[in-house]
């Protein structure tokens, strides 16, 4: 429903922000939709909404929730790198996905990454 509501939205002409993309992204990753979720947030950069951590961490999770460990640590290191907006909801999805394909070494230098992060 929230996805058709956003639709809706682009369709009515009504501005799209950070908060809605936010709540169209956190709904792709609990429908299971992670492909979604990732045009959602091309779909932001497009638009020029800024991305948020909440935006990052929706995105990641809505990855690693389903099972595609890569995309998630792909968009948690592009986030690390170019905007920086990690808190631990973002580190703890990083590792997470890791668990996916027994990625451990991955997940250790994320641990690690975190700690310098403080």
């Amino acid at each position: 429903e929230a996805l058709q509501f956003f639709k809706l939205m682009a369709r009515s002409k009504v501005e799209r922000d950070t908060i809605t993309f936010n709540a169209a992204i956190s709904a792709a990753e609990r429908g299971g939709v992670w492909e979604k979720a990732l045009q959602l947030l091309s779909l932001m950069a497009h638009s020029m909404v800024d991305v948020d951590t909440i935006t990052a961490n929706a995105a990641i999770s809505a990855c690693r929730k389903a099972g595609e460990w890569e995309h998630a640590l792909r968009l948690f290191r592009l986030t690390m790198q170019h905007r920086g907006k990690l808190n631990i909801i973002s580190f703890s999805s990083a590792i997470s996905a890791c668990e996916t394909d027994a990625e451990w070494e991955m997940a250790l230098q994320i641990f690690r990454d975190m700690a310098r992060n403080k």
